[in-house]
């Protein structure tokens, strides 16, 4: 991979942590707010979930043939992705496995994932030690030459008609009884129907897709194989998704109790506020040293095991902190851009300089710029996909050590750095709170649904379902280039991504909304999170920020929109309206700046068709940056809008 791809990876993410806020009016409008919302959010000590880690590393696969030697694996009569794994997904891809939450596992062929112009075949190995598919699945089928609009499909702006009788197409929740809503669309390479939830599907839940009668643009009957009109599929269970996040979690508050992990402060760079780079120590669960191609060990109960070589990682850490306080200041942890790094923290300098905070970071690991060549590798030869959500789970352990640090007492605070001149310390105990941004607001949710470090975060333009995001994305392009020349066959490309959507689902929002601000996990309460939307963003499309709010049952600012913005019969159906301010609980909010509305379908918005890139313009809103901030020490969402929608500067017209 060339340094030119390097720089065109990390150019693209403008946001909260890349431009120097300068205006001194907004730190006197988020002061005033958090004085008028109460109390403040104050975090509590970290509790362990089912700490009982394994000892002996075993590097044989957790799962496998755990239904005896005679269970029978899927084959394919035909091998290939449009012979064998279409419709997508399908429970005839599982076998029963009375070990499992959901009585199945996945048993993907090998001999009918996609290929790459290498001849390899993309490794289904450890898709198979789940237990369901993914709660976003994109659901796929073959309808040629069909017309989904005249079908009566709706699209993504008219999804309360998926519910409807008058639809062709039907998703049930067998569990539940009752149907759910989604959106249909054309693969336009491959041809292929694509189905996408509206809100993610329940874990653990059975369902059932049943394809009526479909036309083509003639008119005439679509011809579909009568066996693939009506299929069953299994969401993957809690258990399935989240327990090897959740157990690498346990070891690493076993390991350090009631204190803190290890940490170093390398340097302290003065100026208008102090500047700190260092390292803090978490456990290694990779079979490298911790660094970008490592994969997950194994103890024999099938649970992530420390390597015995490498037992620990320094994860390197940067804090902007104020020079003096007369009181202890809340910590903010930020959760980078795109394959950017911890140094993007920097933008919250201008509030640490006003003695509002302390902001810290460390690397998405996984999803870093140091991850950035391994990453080019892994598109080609997506078999290797496990190297970057395995080490993204290290990631996930950095923040919640992080916050033990910023909020503990034997934490950040005992060292000097981190204190007055008189030796009081800077960061207020237990008051840490956490933002992220784009990929941040990605990653956010599930770093935030483990934690027991804050109880309150703001995800800024953020989504879940990166198979969903990615060919939305104006910045997929720039990795595309490499994804596209290793699979050379559209439905190669559509597949891969859903499969590898199945490990994604491990890290990302994905696997946790379900357990972000209700139903939260053993040990770990609920949390209240604030999404800011940009409209008609270029980078992280606004279908993936709704379904993300639809999940979590986020309320949303309203009105939403200038009549006429959007594109959709209903705007945000299925997101209730806040009545009144201030409000207390989960939230978004849209911000206009005046950008075109995004395409609608799998295709990115582009300049100068769609106008400038607004997912950044939140940076240089004065109202956006008080609105969040005052949310996360106010402890309540404050009207910055008035009686109106959210309009921000017009970036556009």
């Amino acid at each position: 991979m060339s340094w030119n791809m390097a720089f065109l990876v990390m150019r693209r993410e403008r946001n909260f942590g890349q431009v120097v806020v300068r205006s001194i009016v907004v730190i006197g409008l988020v002061a005033s707010l958090g004085a008028c919302s109460g109390t403040s959010n104050s975090g509590s000590s970290a509790s362990t979930v089912n700490s009982s880690p394994g000892s002996d590393v075993d590097n044989s696969i957790p799962g496998d043939s755990s239904d005896g030697p005679d269970s029978v694996q899927p084959t394919c009569d035909q091998p290939g992705v449009l012979t064998c794994l279409l419709p997508w997904p399908d429970n005839r891809l599982t076998v029963a496995d009375v070990n499992t939450p959901t009585g199945r596992r996945l048993a993907i062929p090998s001999d009918a994932t996609p290929v790459n112009v290498e001849g390899v075949a993309l490794d289904v190995t450890d898709q198979n030690r789940g237990d369901g598919f993914s709660p976003n699945s994109v659901i796929v089928f073959s309808a040629p030459d069909v017309d989904l609009e005249k079908s009566g499909v709706p699209n993504s702006t008219a999804i309360e008609d998926s519910i409807a009788i008058s639809n062709p197409i039907s998703l049930r929740d067998v569990d539940s009884e009752t149907d759910w809503p989604f959106w249909g669309e054309l693969d336009e390479p491959s041809g292929l129907v694509t189905l996408r939830p509206a809100v993610a599907l329940t874990e653990g839940h059975t369902y059932q897709v049943t394809i009526g009668e479909l036309v083509t643009t003639q008119g005439q009957p679509v011809e579909i194989d009568q066996t693939k009109r009506q299929w069953s599929f299994t969401i993957a269970s809690e258990e399935s998704l989240s327990s090897r996040l959740l157990y690498e979690r346990s070891v690493a508050y076993e390991q350090i109790g009631d204190g803190v992990p290890k940490f170093t402060v390398d340097t302290v760079t003065p100026g208008d506020v102090q500047t700190i780079d260092g390292t803090l120590e978490i456990p290694n669960f990779l079979d490298n040293d911790g660094s970008p191609g490592g994969k997950l060990l194994f103890d024999t109960d099938g649970n992530p095991a420390i390597n015995p070589d490498h037992p620990t990682y320094e994860a390197a850490y940067r804090c902007v902190i104020p020079n003096e306080v007369s009181s202890p200041v809340p910590a903010l942890l930020y959760g980078h851009g795109l394959m950017g790094s911890r140094n993007q923290v920097d933008f919250f300098g201008a509030f640490a300089g006003q003695g509002m905070i302390g902001a810290c970071a460390v690397d998405w690991l996984g999803m870093a710029t140091e991850d950035v060549a391994n990453l080019a590798g892994i598109l080609g030869d997506m078999s290797r996909f496990n190297e970057q959500v395995d080490r993204m789970l290290q990631g996930h352990i950095a923040f919640q050590m992080l916050g033990r640090l910023t909020n503990s007492p034997s934490g950040f605070v005992s060292n000097q750095a981190f204190q007055n001149a008189d030796g009081s310390p800077i960061l207020k105990a237990d008051s840490t709170v956490f933002v992220g941004n784009s990929q941040g607001g990605i990653l956010g949710g599930a770093a935030s649904a483990i934690s027991t470090e804050w109880h309150r975060a703001v995800l800024g333009v953020p989504g879940m379902n990166y198979s969903l995001l990615l060919p939305r994305s104006s910045d997929w392009p720039e990795f595309e280039v490499i994804f596209d020349k290793a699979y050379a066959q559209p439905e190669d490309q559509l597949i891969s991504l859903a499969l590898v959507q199945l490990l994604w689902d491990r890290g990302e929002n994905s696997g946790y909304a379900q357990h972000l601000t209700s139903s939260p996990y053993v040990g770990i309460e609920s949390k209240d999170v604030l999404l800011v939307e940009a409209f008609g963003d270029h980078q992280v499309a606004n279908v993936g920020t709704e379904v993300l709010a639809r999940t979590i049952n986020a309320k949303v600012h309203s009105p939403s929109l200038k009549n006429g913005r959007s594109l959709s019969k209903t705007p945000f159906w299925g997101i209730e309206q806040i009545e009144s301010y201030p409000f207390d609980g989960s939230a978004l909010v849209m911000w206009d700046y005046g950008t075109p509305a995004p395409p609608i379908g799998a295709a990115a918005p582009t300049e100068p068709e769609f106008g400038l890139d607004p997912h950044g313009a939140g940076s240089d809103e004065a109202l956006v940056l008080v609105q969040a901030l005052g949310y996360l020490l106010g402890g309540q969402l404050q009207n910055v809008c008035g009686d109106g929608p959210c309009v921000g500067t017009q970036i556009d017209g």
